[in-house]
């Protein structure tokens, strides 16, 4: 019996002695790469002028800090060469322009010019169909307990129409995206839901559907699904290495991260009743 009490007091001894062993992990540090944050977003009912796109890089995984990327210069050329400028905003890193002109289904592209390097993109505005209502559900989700919202819509025929969806809550950091494509509600009234267990009356909801192309849908789904359907959001630096839209003319092997989009949106705030 005391040589078993020997051994197990020399394994609870050796184990103990490994839970506290700090290990250091060695992680390799990449060369920095630019993330351009270039999406238009066009609200319903509004002018669309006032618009900005955002550079900053990538930074060491342990950073708090993301480094923005000042003195560039950012054009928006439409398919009839008209040019839309944006001006940096003291040296923040973002980048406006107060007279941009949008238009259904124009084709526009973007070209960065950074620390020597000149990156373009090019993208066709899509539409978006308006939000008919949103209608609050008291039996949703797996339990049939929870508070749903469904944001109804009438998708227009016959075009095929592609859609990303968000909803943003009161409190959370937390937000809900995901894509759609009309596929099986062409020409058909339609909603998007708010995936979301932990609403409580009172609770504000920020909705927006955004019309987007098929090729931003098939980048958005990857970045989703990475992201693992909630993040801070689609339009900000990447959880990992996904190749957008932009092209690197200066050297194609130095890309930059991030996607050239344009979209018009729709959008609308509900309180939980």
């Amino acid at each position: 019996m005391k040589k078993i009490s020997l051994l197990l007091l020399f394994i609870v001894t050796l184990v103990s002695s490994s839970c506290e062993e700090v290990v250091q992990v060695d992680l390799d540090t990449a060369a920095p790469k630019l993330v351009i944050e270039a999406t238009i977003k066009w609200q319903k009912g509004t002018a669309g002028n006032n618009q900005k796109i955002k550079l900053t890089t990538t930074t060491s995984y342990f950073s708090n800090i993301i480094p923005t990327v000042s003195g560039a210069k950012i054009t928006v050329k439409n398919s009839s060469n008209t040019v839309f400028t944006f001006n940096e905003i003291a040296t923040s890193g973002e980048y406006g322009c107060s007279n941009f002109v949008p238009k259904i289904n124009e084709t526009y592209t973007l070209t960065v010019i950074a620390n020597g390097q000149t990156y373009t993109a090019s993208e066709i505005l899509k539409s978006v169909a308006p939000i008919d209502e949103i209608e609050q559900k008291n039996d949703g989700g797996f339990t049939g307990k929870d508070i749903q919202l469904k944001t109804y819509f009438t998708d227009p025929a016959p075009e095929t129409n592609y859609y990303l969806y968000q909803y943003s809550y009161t409190g959370q950091v937390t937000q809900t995206f995901y894509g759609d494509i009309d596929t099986f509600f062409q020409g058909n009234k339609f909603f998007s839901l708010s995936q979301n267990d932990d609403l409580k009356i009172g609770d504000e909801v920020s909705v927006t559907h955004y019309g987007i192309s098929k090729t931003y849908y098939n980048y958005m789904s990857i970045l989703i699904s990475i992201a693992g359907g909630s993040s801070g959001g689609p339009f900000q630096a990447p959880p990992a290495t996904v190749r957008g839209n932009i092209i690197n003319t200066t050297n194609k092997d130095n890309y930059a991260l991030g996607y050239f989009a344009l979209t018009e949106i729709d959008s609308r705030v509900f309180t939980i009743k």
